[in-house]
This record gives structure tokens, C-alpha cells and sequence, in this order.
């Protein structure tokens, strides 16, 4: 049996399994029996980004939702943040965001949100996934005079526009230049509207979508565009999205390109002295500099880390009552405002720290010096449990002799690909790496290709 969600939804090539019409039709079938509680006339909300294969997806997913009695509101390419907040504008029973975020255009995606704009926790997408793949659904007992309606929703757009400008009171951000780049992507729109709209010197990059060019060449795996940009108009800050704007990338007005950690510091801290932390407490993951942590408590607050995926800092979020959570890779969440991982939230959040302090971005991100980092990837033939490897086992425990307290390290193997990480950190980089290629040599030896 083929397992249809992965760490985000269901992604993978457009029109090859799972992300074709056929999937996605039993997809929407699943989510209305699912999601709804066996309501009489649910309502979906759909988003999209920009890729051609967007249109194939939405139209069979609104034919799986109508055959099921739902209605469907259709609000185009919106950022990914945007459907989450506007199931909740809408108060509508589900929402439904198909993008494959980073990926190429080729590639294509189907997330789901619940009627409170979370994303689905594993249980749920099991029960859906066990609907699809048993096609256990039928529609006979859907009447022809009760099959479901799809709408475009006009107005959703603006709804968010002001929604993301509430986020910071509709602060003037006048005398700040800003380069932004869309990548393409689900922002394109709404996203220079937002920061122009404020006040702000918008330069805009990459926000004439084709279908085809999402993240080409741009967006928050290439912020190099960007960066120059900044550099060429002598612009206060770089804000670079991913394609459907749920990460954050920001330049400083130097050129200096800084990852999630950059972003969660400056919002962490800045909470903290206004004593708005929730119980003065940040949720990341285990890729997270160490630096990050030894900041953090410098200034009176502490670290919570989780495994890798924003899904899984929300949740510990939600369990802790906890108001800031992201990645290093840009995914930052102020659940203060939205329930998952918002790019322009947090772009908004930085400004406004810019602002208020009156200081450049060089000088707010000085306050996190990263300790050195060094990854490895080792090509395997197969998975073998680290337990199962003694010489690895050994040579990890005279890596941990030598470090002591000075570094750390994680190594696992990819969800995605045969690969073995080794990922070594500390304040003296010629030993964090002797030491990784170390063990990256003992995992050769077993495994390696």
C-alpha cells in the first residue's frame, strides 16, 4: 500500500501519482467525509499558488468535495498563511492549499487545514489517506438537488491584506526601503500591496508568475537575486519568500543573507523585553544554531526544541500555550496572529522592531554570533540502525568525548533520500569537521554506496 502524506501534506511530481486529477478527486471525496462530522452542507476553502498544474488539482478537487454535498470557496493564488487565516475569516469547515511551497513548478502539493486553520495532526491524515487508497467512498446517497456549489470568493485578498497590516497595528513604514521577492509564487499579489500600503519603498523581484517560473532562479532558496538588489538600491532590508510565502529569508542592508534563526531571535528578544513571551519560552527544532539557545538564556528565556517540520513546533506550541515557534529555514510562527508559519507576519515583525528601535538590521542581528556548522551527507545502500553499527557507535562517542560542551551533533538518515546526515557544530570549526568526516567515514565503510 502506497502512503499518500508526507511531512507536509501530499506532494510530489504534478500529473504522476500521487498528484493527479484521479488522487485528488478522492482526496476531496475523503476530506468532506472526514473533516466534517457528518454535516449536512460542509463549506471548503481552496487557495493555490500559481503553477499550471494548480488548475487540474482545484477543479478535480471541487468535483470530489460537490459530489459529497460540500460547498466550495475558491479563492485563487493566495499564500499558504492566507487559506489559514481566511478558514477562519470565512468560518468554513475546512481549508485546502495546493502548492508545493519550495519546490520546482513542476512539482505540486495538497495540504488541509481544520475549521481552526491548523494543520491536520498524523491521525487525521490517516483516516483520509485509508479512505483514498481502500476507495471506500461512494456518492449515491448524495441527491442530484443536494450535490454542492463552488463559489470564487472576490473580496479574500483584501481580507488578508489587512489582516497581516492589523499584525502590527497598521504602523507607518515610511523612510524604509524594501526589496522584496515574490518568487513567483502565491504572494505575488497580495504581498507589495501590503508593505506598499504601510508606507514602505516596496522594490519589487520575481511577481509575474507563469505557471512555470515559481521559484526560479528566486524565492527563498536563492536569495542571491535579492541580495543584490538590496546592495544596488541601498534598501534598509531584504524580505525573499518561498513560493507559497509560509518562510522567510531577510538580507540586511550590508548583503548579509539571515536564515530563520535571525528571524527568531529578534522577534524572541523583542517579546521578552516586552514581556509578551509566552512563559518566556521559544519552540524550534534540533537544527537550530546552539548560539540561538545560549542567547535566548542570556536574556532570561528559554529554548524548547522539537524534531524537524513546522508542524511539529505547532504542535508543541499548541501544547505548551507557548506564542513563538519557527525553523531556521524561514518558518516562523507568531501564533498571536496566525496558526502556522507566515512569511509576511514575520517580515512585518521585523520591521516593526526596525522601526521602533530605530536601529539598521546589521545592528539588531548582531546580538546572535552562530557557532560554526558542518553537514556531511553520506550516500547509503541501505538503512541500518546507528545501534547496529558498532565502529559508527564508537567513533560517535569519542566525537562526544572530545566535544563535551562545547558542541553537539545529529545524525540521522533522510526521510527522503538514501542518505546518512552527519551534522557537527561548535565553536572551533577544523575540529567539528575532522570529527564528522570521521564518522562519515566509518558509515562508508558499512553502508555507503
Amino acid at each position: 500500500m502506497r502512503k499518500l502524506f508526507g511531512t507536509d501534506g501530499v506532494r510530489g511530481r504534478a500529473n504522476k501519482y500521487p498528484i493527479t486529477a484521479e488522487v485528488a478527486l478522492k482526496l476531496g471525496k475523503a476530506a468532506s467525509k472526514v473533516l466534517t462530522n457528518g454535516k449536512k452542507k460542509p463549506v471548503f476553502l481552496i487557495g493555490k499558488d500559481p503553477r499550471l498544474s494548480g488548475y487540474m488539482l482545484e477543479n478535480a478537487l471541487v468535483s470530489g468535495l460537490t459530489s459529497m454535498g460540500a460547498d466550495v470557496y475558491l479563492v485563487g493564488p493566495m499564500p499558504t498563511p492566507a487559506v489559514a487565516h481566511l478558514v477562519r475569516s470565512f468560518n468554513t469547515d475546512a481549508g485546502i492549499m495546493i502548492s508545493a511551497s519550495h519546490n520546482p513548478s513542476t512539482d505540486n502539493g495538497i495540504k488541509f487545514f481544520d475549521h481552526e486553520g491548523y494543520k491536520l495532526p498524523d491521525k487525521i491524515e490517516e483516516e483520509i489517506e485509508k479512505y483514498v487508497l481502500n476507495e471506500e467512498i461512494t456518492t449515491e446517497h448524495i441527491p442530484p438537488e443536494q450535490i454542492g456549489r463552488a463559489y470564487r470568493i472576490d473580496d479574500a485578498r483584501g481580507r488578508y491584506i489587512e489582516f497581516a497590516k492589523n499584525s502590527i497595528n497598521n504602523s507607518s513604514l515610511k523612510k524604509l526601503k524594501v526589496v522584496l521577492d515574490c518568487a513567483n509564487g502565491a504572494a505575488y499579489k497580495v504581498a507589495p500591496l501590503i508593505f506598499s500600503e504601510l508606507g514602505a519603498e516596496v522594490i519589487v523581484l520575481s511577481n509575474a508568475p507563469n505557471g512555470t517560473n515559481i521559484n526560479k532562479g528566486c524565492g527563498a532558496l536563492l536569495p542571491e537575486k535579492a541580495r543584490a538588489a538590496v546592495l544596488e538600491n541601498k534598501a534598509d532590508i531584504g524580505i525573499v519568500l518561498d513560493g507559497d510565502a509560509d518562510r522567510i529569508v531577510i538580507i540586511d542592508e550590508k548583503g548579509k543573507i539571515l536564515d530563520g534563526d535571525f528571524v527568531l531571535a529578534l522577534g524572541a528578544t523583542y517579546l521578552l523585553e516586552k514581556n509578551k513571551l509566552n512563559k518566556k519560552t521559544v519552540v524550534t527544532t534540533n537544527y537550530s544554531n546552539m548560539a540561538f539557545d545560549k542567547l535566548i538564556e542570556e536574556k532570561g528565556g528559554k529554548v524548547v526544541r522539537v524534531k524537524n517540520g513546522d508542524r511539529y513546533v505547532i504542535e508543541k506550541m499548541r501544547e505548551g500555550n507557548y506564542n513563538l515557534g519557527g525553523e531556521y529555514t524561514g518558518h516562523i510562527i507568531f501564533s498571536d496572529y496566525n496558526t502556522t508559519g507566515d512569511g509576511l507576519i514575520a517580515g512585518l515583525q521585523i520591521l516593526r522592531i526596525m522601526k521602533e528601535k530605530k536601529k539598521t538590521l546589521s545592528e539588531l542581528t548582531s546580538i546572535l554570533k552562530k557557532y560554526p556548522n558542518y553537514l556531511v551527507n553520506v550516500k547509503v545502500n541501505k538503512k541500518i540502525p546507528l545501534e547496529e553499527m558498532p565502529a559508527v557507535i564508537e567513533e560517535i562517542k569519542k566525537s562526544e568525548k572530545i566535544l563535551g560542551n562545547e558542541g553537539r551533533h545529529l545524525i540521522r538518515y533522510s526521510g527522503t533520500e538514501s542518505l546518512m546526515r552527519i551534522m557537527f557544530e561548535g565553536e572551533d570549526y577544523n575540529l567539528i569537521k575532522k570529527l564528522a568526516d570521521n564518522i562519515a567515514s566509518k558509515v562508508k565503510k558499512r553502508v555507503g554506496v
